[in-house]
Protein backbone atom coordinates (compact mmCIF):
# COMPACT_ATOMS: atom_id res chain seq x y z
CA UNK A 1 0.00 0.00 0.00
CA UNK A 2 1.32 3.40 -0.97
CA UNK A 3 0.32 6.59 0.79
CA UNK A 4 0.27 9.77 -1.21
CA UNK A 5 -0.26 13.32 -0.12
CA UNK A 6 -3.37 15.04 -1.47
CA UNK A 7 -2.67 17.64 -4.10
CA UNK A 8 -4.02 20.99 -2.97
CA UNK A 9 -4.03 24.18 -4.91
CA UNK A 10 -1.81 26.86 -3.40
CA UNK A 11 -3.65 29.49 -1.39
CA UNK A 12 -4.87 32.51 -3.30
CA UNK A 13 -2.78 35.63 -3.19
CA UNK A 14 -4.23 38.42 -1.08
CA UNK A 15 -6.59 40.71 -2.96
CA UNK A 16 -5.14 43.89 -4.35
CA UNK A 17 -8.56 45.54 -4.45
CA UNK A 18 -8.96 48.19 -1.78
CA UNK A 19 -12.64 47.88 -0.89
CA UNK A 20 -12.43 50.80 1.55
CA UNK A 21 -11.31 53.00 -1.34
CA UNK A 22 -14.18 51.76 -3.53
CA UNK A 23 -16.76 52.39 -0.80
CA UNK A 24 -15.32 55.84 -0.09
CA UNK A 25 -15.49 56.76 -3.80
CA UNK A 26 -19.10 55.54 -3.96
CA UNK A 27 -20.06 57.55 -0.86
CA UNK A 28 -18.39 60.66 -2.28
CA UNK A 29 -20.27 60.27 -5.59
CA UNK A 30 -23.58 59.73 -3.78
CA UNK A 31 -22.96 62.87 -1.71
CA UNK A 32 -22.22 64.89 -4.86
CA UNK A 33 -25.44 63.66 -6.50
CA UNK A 34 -27.41 64.50 -3.35
CA UNK A 35 -25.90 68.00 -3.37
CA UNK A 36 -27.27 68.55 -6.92
CA UNK A 37 -30.86 67.64 -5.98
CA UNK A 38 -31.96 70.90 -4.30
CA UNK A 39 -31.01 72.91 -7.40
CA UNK A 40 -32.73 70.42 -9.71
CA UNK A 41 -35.89 70.50 -7.57
CA UNK A 42 -35.87 74.32 -7.45
CA UNK A 43 -35.54 74.59 -11.24
CA UNK A 44 -38.31 72.02 -11.68
CA UNK A 45 -40.72 73.73 -9.28
CA UNK A 46 -39.95 77.12 -10.87
CA UNK A 47 -40.69 75.65 -14.32
CA UNK A 48 -43.91 73.97 -13.18
CA UNK A 49 -45.14 77.16 -11.50
CA UNK A 50 -44.31 79.27 -14.56
CA UNK A 51 -46.32 76.80 -16.68
CA UNK A 52 -49.34 77.05 -14.34
CA UNK A 53 -48.94 73.45 -13.16
CA UNK A 54 -49.86 73.05 -9.50
CA UNK A 55 -48.93 69.42 -9.11
CA UNK A 56 -47.74 66.35 -10.99
CA UNK A 57 -48.60 62.73 -10.25
CA UNK A 58 -46.31 59.85 -11.16
CA UNK A 59 -47.44 56.24 -10.85
CA UNK A 60 -45.01 53.33 -10.97
CA UNK A 61 -45.22 49.56 -10.82
CA UNK A 62 -42.65 46.80 -10.82
CA UNK A 63 -42.11 43.12 -10.12
CA UNK A 64 -40.07 40.18 -11.34
CA UNK A 65 -36.91 42.23 -11.91
CA UNK A 66 -38.49 44.96 -14.03
CA UNK A 67 -40.30 48.13 -13.18
CA UNK A 68 -41.36 51.30 -14.86
CA UNK A 69 -43.14 54.59 -14.58
CA UNK A 70 -46.73 53.85 -15.60
CA UNK A 71 -47.97 57.42 -16.02
CA UNK A 72 -47.05 61.04 -15.45
CA UNK A 73 -49.90 63.53 -15.19
CA UNK A 74 -49.77 67.30 -14.87
CA UNK A 75 -52.53 69.24 -13.13
CA UNK A 76 -53.62 72.83 -12.78
CA UNK A 77 -55.83 72.67 -9.72
CA UNK A 78 -58.26 69.84 -10.44
CA UNK A 79 -57.86 70.04 -14.22
CA UNK A 80 -55.49 67.73 -16.09
CA UNK A 81 -53.20 69.68 -18.43
CA UNK A 82 -50.49 68.87 -20.94
CA UNK A 83 -46.87 69.47 -20.14
CA UNK A 84 -45.53 72.44 -22.08
CA UNK A 85 -42.54 71.98 -24.39
CA UNK A 86 -40.47 73.97 -21.87
CA UNK A 87 -36.97 72.71 -21.16
CA UNK A 88 -34.99 73.41 -18.02
CA UNK A 89 -31.46 72.72 -16.88
CA UNK A 90 -30.87 69.48 -15.02
CA UNK A 91 -27.54 68.91 -13.26
CA UNK A 92 -26.21 65.36 -13.50
CA UNK A 93 -23.08 63.32 -12.99
CA UNK A 94 -22.05 60.67 -15.49
CA UNK A 95 -20.04 57.58 -14.56
CA UNK A 96 -17.00 58.46 -16.60
CA UNK A 97 -16.68 62.19 -15.91
CA UNK A 98 -16.25 63.82 -12.50
CA UNK A 99 -17.61 67.16 -13.77
CA UNK A 100 -21.26 68.15 -13.42
CA UNK A 101 -23.06 67.99 -16.74
CA UNK A 102 -25.87 70.48 -17.31
CA UNK A 103 -28.53 68.91 -19.54
CA UNK A 104 -31.55 70.57 -21.14
CA UNK A 105 -34.55 68.35 -20.35
CA UNK A 106 -38.30 68.80 -20.63
CA UNK A 107 -40.23 69.33 -17.41
CA UNK A 108 -41.76 65.87 -17.81
CA UNK A 109 -38.32 64.26 -18.26
CA UNK A 110 -37.00 65.95 -15.11
CA UNK A 111 -40.02 64.66 -13.16
CA UNK A 112 -39.35 61.14 -14.45
CA UNK A 113 -35.63 61.32 -13.68
CA UNK A 114 -36.23 62.55 -10.13
CA UNK A 115 -38.89 59.87 -9.52
CA UNK A 116 -36.49 57.09 -10.56
CA UNK A 117 -33.70 58.67 -8.47
CA UNK A 118 -35.86 58.87 -5.34
CA UNK A 119 -37.10 55.30 -5.80
CA UNK A 120 -33.54 54.07 -6.13
CA UNK A 121 -32.40 56.04 -3.09
CA UNK A 122 -35.25 55.15 -0.74
CA UNK A 123 -36.35 51.71 -1.96
CA UNK A 124 -33.52 50.23 -4.01
CA UNK A 125 -34.71 47.02 -5.68
CA UNK A 126 -38.36 48.13 -5.72
CA UNK A 127 -38.76 46.35 -9.04
CA UNK A 128 -37.36 42.99 -7.90
CA UNK A 129 -39.13 39.82 -6.78
CA UNK A 130 -42.71 40.62 -5.76
CA UNK A 131 -41.99 44.29 -6.45
CA UNK A 132 -43.79 47.43 -5.45
CA UNK A 133 -46.14 50.09 -6.75
CA UNK A 134 -47.08 53.57 -5.75
CA UNK A 135 -47.40 57.21 -6.58
CA UNK A 136 -45.42 60.40 -6.28
CA UNK A 137 -47.01 63.81 -5.99
CA UNK A 138 -44.79 66.72 -7.01
CA UNK A 139 -46.57 69.64 -5.31
CA UNK A 140 -45.36 72.82 -7.02
CA UNK A 141 -47.21 75.13 -4.62
CA UNK A 142 -45.69 73.56 -1.49
CA UNK A 143 -42.42 72.82 -3.35
CA UNK A 144 -42.30 69.28 -1.99
CA UNK A 145 -42.42 65.74 -3.30
CA UNK A 146 -44.56 63.12 -1.56
CA UNK A 147 -44.19 59.36 -2.12
CA UNK A 148 -46.75 56.67 -1.32
CA UNK A 149 -44.94 53.35 -1.60
CA UNK A 150 -46.57 49.90 -1.50
CA UNK A 151 -44.27 46.91 -1.20
CA UNK A 152 -45.44 43.46 -2.27
CA UNK A 153 -44.16 40.39 -0.50
CA UNK A 154 -44.86 36.70 -0.33
CA UNK A 155 -45.85 35.42 3.05
CA UNK A 156 -45.96 31.91 4.33
CA UNK A 157 -47.34 30.56 7.57
CA UNK A 158 -46.62 27.15 9.04
CA UNK A 159 -49.26 25.40 11.05
CA UNK A 160 -48.52 22.11 12.75
CA UNK A 161 -51.03 19.85 14.39
CA UNK A 162 -50.66 16.73 16.44
CA UNK A 163 -53.73 14.52 16.51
Amino acid sequence: MTLSEPTLAPPMAPSTVDMALIFAAHAERAARIEALRPGNKDRLFDGLTAAGITHVTVTFDGAGDSGQIESIGAWSGETAVDFPATEIEYAALTWDDPEVEMRQLSLEDVVEQLAYDFLSDTHGGWENNDGAWGEFCFDASARCIHLEFNERYTSSELFTHDF
